[in-house]
């Protein structure tokens, strides 16, 4: 993605969307090698792999104790990290990046509004009832790692317009996800810890408008708010309102505002470099004088305060989130069972699995395109200069690579049914690899042509 690298950027930072598409493309493929050791691991031993993820271990103190599996403590902890990464990303492109103004949201919001209708439209047609009719939450996620990850390989020849827009309808396609977990996927609650949980976030709503910057604060406090949703069930951790949630709300609570004003930055910045020339050079010298030293601290302690406090942990976080907690999560959930152990066997591929591939192919692909059609026809939104129809539903097919988030909500749907949760994520991988494939191959045809047909300067 060297042409993103090489634009104008967005001031000294650089653009913030563009390290945003650079670090989730630069993790899929570790995502993709995480996955396919967890789909051997559990065909070739599947009591070992399910063993060693359901394996229990406990932190406790005098105030708080936890106790739970390997693979909840990933599910339910790190990725409320993934979440709360999540969340800052979605703040801040509503407050100063692509989705800051209706104009710049509308074409990627109602895009990501077809986007998640129409997969519970194509699943609730197949008319599951029971324990089945759970997973209708489903088809609805797009992972963006994957999808700008394939989005990457096309190159240079994919216009920046068309790489915001699925960015930003990944971020909105989240935000939907988020907000569905909440309200469909938690179990009984426990009002009391929840309560606490929402004081708790008024006081860092109140720290954040009252510029309170402590990064400390936030993290005491967040982590008090995390343990109280993860409690909020009646039945213990992970049964009430899902941990994840709490990653999304502190997040939103995490001052955006610089601590110096980026016009104080640079007359800082140029005191600095301007002291630290004025160092009298000598030949002989192989170590930085004080005065140096101290201009090269001022111009790091200006460089650490006009970040702000969102963009400086976001920043801090996309590596680990990329390299380390998706990989992860995928080693632990993504073992699917396509050969049956013991007696009775089972079929492989099902209606439930048939159900969940069609509707991130054909719901995603036909949802995504027709919304964003419907926006454009309507006035309330532009589509970007020579890009075609086609183009834009390749754009949606990639957008029917759920995994990531398809898995993590199968996990919550069917967290009590191991074979309907085996089903699902069958599904999950045949339509994703479907929609990839389909989206590529499309995309590449349709920029093909609109690179033929859009209009060549002349000399």
């Amino acid at each position: 993605m060297n042409e993103i690298q090489s634009g104008t950027g967005r001031g000294l930072l650089g653009d913030p969307l563009q390290q945003f598409i650079r670090f989730f493309t630069n993790g899929s493929a570790l995502l993709m090698m995480a996955t396919a050791v967890a789909v051997i691991w559990a065909n070739v031993d599947h009591e070992s792999y399910h063993h060693f993820w359901h394996s229990t271990f406990g932190i406790s103190s005098g105030l708080f104790s936890v106790e739970m599996g390997l693979t909840h403590w990933i599910n339910d902890g790190l990725m409320a990290i993934f979440f709360f990464v999540v969340g800052l990303e979605i703040k801040r492109e509503f407050l100063a990046g692509e989705l800051s103004s209706f104009k710049q949201a509308s074409l990627p919001i109602f895009a990501a509004m077809g986007g998640i209708i129409m997969p519970i439209i194509f699943y609730f047609m197949f008319g599951f009832e029971g324990t089945a009719a759970k997973g209708w939450g489903i088809p609805m996620a797009t992972d963006i790692a994957f999808s700008l990850g394939i989005l990457s390989i096309l190159g240079k020849r994919v216009p920046l317009a068309l790489k915001v827009f699925l960015t930003a309808l990944a971020i909105v396609d989240d935000l939907g996800a988020v907000l569905v977990i909440a309200l469909f996927y938690g179990g009984d609650l426990n009002w009391t810890y929840l309560l606490i949980a929402g004081i708790l976030l008024l006081v860092l709503t109140v720290a954040n408008l009252r510029n309170i910057q402590d990064l400390k604060l936030y993290t005491f406090l967040g982590f008090i708010i995390w343990y109280l949703f993860l409690q909020s069930g009646v039945d213990g951790p992970g049964s009430g309102l899902h941990a994840t949630i709490a990653g999304v709300l502190i997040a939103f609570t995490i001052p955006a505002r610089p601590k110096v004003h980026i016009n104080e930055f640079l007359a800082r910045i140029k005191s600095g470099l301007t002291r630290f020339d004025s160092v009298p050079k000598s030949e002989s010298e192989r170590v930085l004088t004080d005065d140096q030293l101290y201009a090269i601290n001022e111009v790091e302690y200006s460089v650490k305060r006009v970040q702000s406090p969102l963009q400086y942990i976001e920043h801090q976080f996309h590596g680990f989130i990329s390299l380390f907690v998706l990989p992860l999560f995928a080693l632990a959930n993504a073992g699917v069972t396509l050969i049956h152990h013991g007696e009775g066997g089972g079929e492989v591929f099902t209606t439930l699995s048939f159900a969940i591939a069609i509707s991130l192919i054909a719901g995603k692909g036909i949802g995504i395109t027709v919304f964003s059609w419907l926006a454009v026809r309507l006035g309330f939104a532009v589509k970007p200069k020579r890009s075609s129809w086609l183009s834009f539903l390749g754009l949606g097919l990639l957008g029917g690579i759920g995994f990531t988030m398809s898995i993590f909500i199968a996990s919550l749907g069917f967290k009590d049914n191991p074979e309907l949760l085996n089903q699902a994520k069958i599904g999950i991988f045949v339509g994703s690899i479907i929609a990839g494939l389909l989206g590529f191959y499309l995309l590449k045809y349709s920029l093909k042509k609109d690179e033929e047909n859009s209009p060549r300067t002349t000399r």
